[in-house]
């Protein structure tokens, strides 16, 4: 749930910022109009880290997180994001196992992909074999793109966990 779907700044997911209505029948917040300002926040953090990361990687990267952080409502996003950005129905299936699908994934995305799952688990932290294998496939500013990117779909992931937003809703226009 970016919030920044794709890099076209006109689309809903990077006007708004995502989380915005919680199920206020099961008493859970509001984030988006309980705290705007948060929102707000979030939603820059995101559209910073889309300054020149390719569309697909963006959602890549955004699937990866949400599956490890078990976010079904950013799951449904993104993967709706990137089927309209072009992006393969094979691809999308190997997204959890592209170490094993290696031919379908480019050196530059698994690599993506690596640093997102350090970054996301931080059980170890970001290993420096990790995090030499990124930054061979990104230049410093891509990098720091990169990270905010994660960051910004790991917090995303827990608005959406704990006010329990409905899979299968797209309510990122909220105000």
């Amino acid at each position: 749930m970016t919030h920044t779907g794709t890099t076209d700044m006109t689309d809903s997911t990077a006007t708004t910022g995502g989380a915005g209505t919680g199920d206020t029948a099961r008493g859970r917040i509001d984030f988006a109009r309980s705290l705007p300002k948060a929102r707000r926040a979030l939603v820059q953090l995101g559209m910073a880290a889309r300054t020149s990361l390719d569309a697909t990687l963006i959602e890549l990267v955004q699937i990866r997180a949400s599956q490890i952080n078990g976010c079904a409502y950013c799951l449904y996003l993104h993967t709706a994001d990137a089927s309209r950005a072009g992006e393969s129905p094979e691809r999308l299936a190997l997204v959890a196992a592209w170490r094993e699908a290696g031919r379908f994934f480019t050196e530059r995305e698994r690599a993506a992909l690596a640093f997102t799952e350090s970054v996301t688990r931080l059980d170890d932290g970001v290993s420096d074999t990790v995090y030499a294998e990124t930054a061979r496939h990104f230049d410093e500013d891509e990098l720091s793109q990169l990270l905010a990117l994660v960051v910004s779909i790991n917090a995303w992931n827990r608005v959406a966990l704990a006010t329990a937003k409905e899979t299968g809703l797209d309510d990122r226009r909220a105000p």
